[in-house]
């Protein structure tokens, strides 16, 4: 993700409400891990560079640092850490204990490692060559899938010490998962993996290995909407929410996806979207954060049905800034709660996080969209939500802040 300034859309919701105010259903039973009384808008009029705790936040919930440049500089004061996207190590021996990070830097990128139970931090591996890494993903197999957000962007796996999940033995370049502009990643127990490219005009994409667990093998895939004609697949901010409705899975041809999967997703005319950045399989569906279109995409993987979950102007206000009224503004990160439902932060400035309900009025819709939390730092925002062995903690980072070496880690509890 990176610092962008977008336009939204010019429906709204909020006329008549009161400054800070969004529309939301009913408020959510707090009774749940991570059940909360929403906020009642964006940290527009809290942002300031002295803050000690970096969120505004539902009553009942303590932030705590994980790990900032004051206790691991990684680009010794030169360059913002960069601090990106977040897991730790779901299975295997002392599953949970560590979280590891990405760090989108243009070169020299990193990936970090700290343990959450001494909060010692670390760099445990770098290399000049690693442009802009962001995704990150444990997979079912116990390994580390991380990626680099730029043309020409590429896929790495990371293999770890079985005795210390701090060591990396090896790691390989997975070239037959796409040549992209990585962001999300998600890897399913069947050793399915979907990606997606960051642009306008990217697609969303799926590998299926030929054995579970390798990598260097397989088909890529990507979706491609089935009514539309192959002039209406292209990217056009004027009608990018026309792309809904049942889709197919298109084979591309792997001679190309090892150079430019975008070019072989072109080649068959694969529908384009605005900016998905990021992916979250939750059950059956498979949700992608469209950026420039600031919606939520929900893809139904046994129907093959495409439907808009969330989308500004729909079933969450348009923010309008100026006029200090919250509302859905680019979409970016998103995570499984500890209940199934969507976690959603913006790449915006107030940044906040959103919490979509699991229900719908409608198929395919969420039918209550709640404000959980707004970044005060002026220009900084929220990357790497996720939610680790703890139900009721989110582990979240703060990237790029106006505040000295606060770009890192943070988790918010509920008490």
């Amino acid at each position: 993700m990176r610092r962008i300034c977008l336009s939204t859309a010019a429906l709204t919701l909020s006329a008549g409400l009161p400054l800070g105010m969004i529309a939301a259903g009913p408020a959510l039973a707090a009774s749940g891990p991570m059940d909360f009384e929403p906020i009642k808008g964006s940290a527009y009029s809290e942002m300031l560079t002295s803050w000690t705790e970096p969120l505004v936040a539902p009553k009942g919930f303590t932030q705590k640092l994980v790990a900032d440049e004051t206790v691991l500089d990684v680009y010794g004061g030169t360059t913002d850490d960069l601090t990106d996207m977040n897991t730790v190590n779901e299975t295997g021996p002392q599953a949970g204990r560590y979280l590891y990070r990405t760090h989108e830097v243009g070169s020299n990128g990193a990936l970090s490692v700290v343990d959450l139970e001494t909060g010692e931090a670390e760099v445990i591996a770098q290399r000049e060559g690693w442009r802009r890494l962001d995704g990150l993903r444990w997979t079912p197999w116990g390994t580390l899938l991380f990626a680099e957000e730029t043309g020409g962007g590429r896929l790495f796996e990371a293999f770890l010490d079985p005795k210390d999940r701090t060591k990396i033995t090896r790691i390989e370049e997975r070239r037959e998962v796409g040549i992209l502009r990585h962001e999300g990643i998600e890897a399913l127990a069947d050793g399915t993996v979907f990606v997606i490219d960051e642009l306008n005009g990217g697609s969303i994409y799926k590998f299926v290995p030929t054995k579970r667990g390798d990598l260097s093998n397989g088909r890529l895939y990507a979706l491609k909407i089935k009514e539309l004609s192959d002039a209406e697949q292209k990217w056009n901010q004027a009608t990018y929410n026309a792309k809904v409705g049942a889709f197919e899975w298109v084979a591309l041809d792997m001679d190309k996806v090892v150079v430019d999967a975008d070019a072989a997703a072109n080649e068959v005319n694969a529908t384009e979207f605005g900016r998905p950045e990021d992916v979250e399989v939750i059950g059956d569906t498979l949700y992608v954060a469209n950026t420039s279109e600031d919606r939520v995409v929900a893809i139904d993987l046994n129907k093959d049905v495409l439907t808009s979950f969330v989308e500004a102007g729909k079933n969450v206000p348009v923010e309008d800034q100026k006029a200090s009224v919250t509302g859905f503004n680019s979409p970016d990160n998103l995570a499984q709660g500890p209940d199934g439902r969507l976690w959603i932060a913006e790449d915006n400035y107030a940044s906040d996080i959103w919490v979509a309900g699991k229900s719908t009025k409608k198929k395919g819709t969420a039918d209550k969209v709640e404000l959980f939390g707004s970044l005060k730092d002026p220009g900084a925002e929220i990357s790497g939500i996720y939610f680790g062995k703890d139900p009721k903690t989110l582990f979240f980072n703060v990237q790029h802040p106006d505040k000295p070496k606060a770009d890192g880690t943070w988790k918010i509890t509920r008490q």
